[in-house]
């Protein structure tokens, strides 16, 4: 069986793969970090466990969540590319959905940025509510992609 679309041509499953596998590790870094900040809070500004959490924040950042998400937008946009915009009212949400979380990501990162320099922006409630966006998105895009309602 041949997945030849567009001019992927049979390089087009591997290419969604590819795609599908820095999606879970977006998602996979982004149910982390904001869980990462709730423990972080607990620890006092400039101790050495903010120290340690601040590392750690940053390290998932560098090698994870920034990578994966530059790497599904560039495979996704080659994906879209490829099979086109047109009568696809599902691909229209979805790179909305896609858009927004990526807002979110940058404001997840801002705020890990802010508790490295002893800011508490947000309370423990709000992190743990924050948290949830990830789960929400990965349902509508689950959903979007496999259902094409639209």
């Amino acid at each position: 069986m041949t997945g030849a679309v567009g001019w992927l041509g049979d390089a087009y499953l591997w290419v969604k793969a590819a795609h599908l596998i820095f999606v879970i590790f977006w998602m996979a870094g982004m149910f982390m970090l904001p869980r990462f900040l709730v423990y972080h809070m607990a620890a006092p500004a400039g101790s050495a466990e903010d120290a340690l959490w601040i590392d750690r924040e940053a390290r998932l950042r560098r090698i994870i969540i920034n990578p994966a998400m530059i790497a599904v937008w560039l495979i996704g946009l080659a994906l879209v590319a490829n099979i086109g915009l047109a009568g696809q009212g599902w691909l229209h949400v979805k790179l909305a959905v896609v858009f927004a979380f990526s807002g979110y990501h940058g404001w997840m990162v801002g705020l890990s940025k802010k508790f490295a320099r002893g800011e508490r922006p947000l309370s423990e409630r709000a992190l743990r509510l924050a948290n949830e966006i990830p789960s929400l998105v990965t349902i509508v895009v689950v959903i979007l992609v496999i259902a094409k309602p639209f």
